[in-house]
């Protein structure tokens, strides 16, 4: 399964060659349960001493029973609100979407960036009822070399998070 974002607020590449991006892989893992729920799941860059530089994603109930109600359970991603979640008026276009089914899904950074060279971390935080919360976070030196990549491991509400160079 393949879902593309665009990043709002943030374009990754200063230092990578013409059609080279980078992107984001989050995997959701198929959890043997009793009652599942999809997960709310946020994303954002963080400076080394944790201010956010820029919301990624934000994957939320918004359908069924009113985008409010859906908002409601935003602060269960505890991380993401307090550093940012509590200040913005959700929806926030190119950065909200729908909770996501279990599988592989990708953000398309973009090409380009506007972050200044140095450290950052990428943080992904889940958030499920009747279910867990779990925050992995990727450290990353900005401007990111060609080809590579760095991974990290939920052990329950995530699976696998890539954060990955790529070339056209």
């Amino acid at each position: 399964m393949r879902s593309i974002l665009t990043l709002a607020g943030l374009t990754l590449a200063a230092g990578h060659a013409a059609g080279e991006g980078v992107e984001l892989e989050i995997e959701i893992p198929r959890l043997d349960v009793a009652e599942y729920h999809r997960p709310y799941v946020a994303v954002w860059v963080a400076r080394p001493d944790h201010s956010v530089v820029s919301n990624v994603a934000v994957w939320y109930q918004q359908e069924s029973r009113g985008a409010e109600e859906g908002e409601t359970w935003l602060k269960d991603l505890r991380q993401w609100w307090r550093r940012a979640g509590r200040s913005l008026d959700m929806p926030v276009d190119g950065v909200s979407g729908p909770t996501q089914a279990p599988g592989k899904h990708t953000i398309d950074l973009g090409p380009n960036t506007d972050l200044e060279p140095g450290d950052y971390q990428l943080v992904v935080e889940a958030a499920r009822e009747v279910g867990g919360r779990e925050l992995v976070t990727i450290p990353f030196s900005w401007p990111l070399a060609e080809g590579t990549s760095s991974t990290a491991e939920g052990e329950r509400e995530l699976g696998t998070v890539i954060l990955r160079s790529t070339a056209p």
